[in-house]
C-alpha cells in the first residue's frame, strides 16, 4: 500500500509508520520534526499543519490509506478537505474520550457522544473528548464510506511518554520504602498495547474495513495490575524485597490534593467514583473484526524495560514525587494511630 500517516515522529503515529516500513509499504510521514524524525525507510514530507491548507501542497495525492491522529478540528478538518478525495481509506484514532457517560461498565460504540466543539474552534487540552467528537463529525461527512474511525483507549507500551500505565511498575523498581496506593483493588484498568493497536490500524486499511470501533484492551483489575507490577520489578511476595504497600481511602487523598488518573500529585489510574466504565469498555466490535491483543503482562514488562532505559528516577509527568509519596503516608499512618 501506498500510505500516509499525518504525523509519525511521536508514540502510536512513529509505531504505525514503523510497522508499515517493516511490512514492505511505501510510507510518507509529513510532520514538522521539531523533536525526532519519521522512521527510516519512510520518505519524509516536513510540513507544519498550523499554516493551513497550503502546507500539504507537497503531497502528490494517490494515497491506499491515509492515517490521521490529530487532536485540533481546525488542522483535521483541512487535511481531510485537501486529501479526503485523493485517499482509498481514512483511519482516524480518536479516543473513548468522545463519550459522555462514564459511568456504565461494558458500554459499546452506540453510547452518547459529547457535543461536537463548534466548526472554526480549534481545540484544547480541556476541550479534548469535544474536540475528538468534531473530527469524528468532520470525518464522516467527508469520508464517511471509506473512514475508519478507532476510538482508542489508554495506550501503553513501549514510547509511552504519558507516564500513566508506567508509574506504578516503575515505582516498585525505584527501590524499597513504602509505595501508597489508592484503596481500589476491584477497580478496573484497561490498556491497549500501542503495538497491536498499530498492527490492526494497519490491518483495517488493508483489508478496508470501515466503520467506528473501540479500540480497547482487556479489562483487569486494579490489584492484579499491582500485584503484576511487583512481580515485574522483581518486589513481589516471595522475592525477597516487597514493598511496604500503603492503602489509602479515596476519599483522604483527595482531601489531601491528590490528583485522579494523570499530571503532577496524581496517582495514575485511579479515576473519579462516577468513572466505572471509563477503564471497562466493550472492545467486543473491534476483536470481532481481526484486532488481536497480547497477553497484558507482556505490554507490562515491555513497558516497565521501557521506564528503566528512560530512568526510574527521572522527572515525571503523571505520579507523585517521592517527597509527597513519603509526607502521605506519614500523614495516613498518624491518622491510623
Amino acid at each position: 500500500m501506498r500510505i500516509l500517516v499525518l504525523g509519525g515522529t511521536a508514540f502510536l503515529s512513529a509505531e504505525t509508520a514503523r510497522q508499515a516500513v517493516a511490512a514492505g509499504h511505501d510510507v510518507t510521514c509529513f510532520a514538522r520534526g521539531t523533536s525526532t524524525t519519521p522512521p527510516d525507510g519512510a520518505t519524509w514530507v516536513r510540513g507544519d499543519r498550523a499554516l493551513g491548507a497550503a502546507a500539504y501542497a507537497e503531497l502528490d495525492g494517490g494515497w491506499d490509506a491515509v492515517v490521521e491522529v490529530s487532536r485540533d478540528p481546525v488542522q483535521a478538518g483541512e487535511a481531510l478537505d485537501v486529501l479526503g478525495a485523493v485517499a482509498a481509506h481514512w483511519t482516524f484514532v480518536s479516543s473513548c474520550s468522545v463519550y459522555a457517560d462514564h459511568s456504565i461498565p461494558g458500554a459499546d460504540e452506540a453510547a452518547e457522544l459529547l457535543e461536537p466543539l463548534p466548526a472554526g474552534q480549534s481545540g484544547t487540552p480541556e476541550t479534548y473528548g469535544e474536540s475528538k467528537s468534531a473530527i469524528e463529525q468532520m470525518t464522516l461527512a467527508v469520508v464517511g464510506e471509506k473512514a475508519h474511525i478507532v476510538r482508542a483507549g489508554l495506550i501503553s507500551g513501549p514510547g509511552d511518554g504519558t507516564d500513566r500505565y508506567g508509574y506504578w511498575p516503575a515505582r516498585f523498581a525505584a527501590g524499597p520504602g513504602p509505595v501508597l496506593v489508592p484503596d481500589i483493588p476491584e477497580a478496573a484498568t484497561q490498556i491497549i498495547d500501542v503495538r497491536d493497536l498499530a498492527v490492526w490500524i494497519l490491518q483495517s486499511a488493508g483489508g478496508g474495513l470501515t466503520g467506528t470501533y473501540n479500540a480497547l484492551g482487556d479489562v483487569v483489575r486494579f490489584e492484579d495490575y499491582l500485584v503484576e507490577s511487583q512481580r515485574a520489578a522483581g518486589t513481589g511476595a516471595g522475592d525477597g524485597v516487597a514493598h511496604d504497600v500503603v492503602r489509602a481511602e479515596e476519599k483522604w487523598l483527595v482531601e489531601n490534593g491528590i490528583e485522579y488518573w494523570a499530571g503532577p500529585d496524581s496517582l495514575p489510574l485511579w479515576l473519579p467514583g462516577d468513572h466505572d466504565g471509563f477503564q471497562a469498555r466493550s472492545n467486543r466490535a473491534a476483536r470481532e473484526r481481526g484486532m488481536v491483543l497480547r497477553p497484558w503482562q507482556e505490554t507490562l514488562a515491555a513497558t516497565l524495560e521501557d521506564e528503566r532505559s528512560r530512568g526510574l528516577d527521572r522527572e515525571r509527568k503523571a505520579g507523585l514525587s517521592r517527597e509527597t509519596e513519603q509526607r502521605l503516608v506519614a500523614l495516613w499512618r498518624g491518622r491510623q494511630t
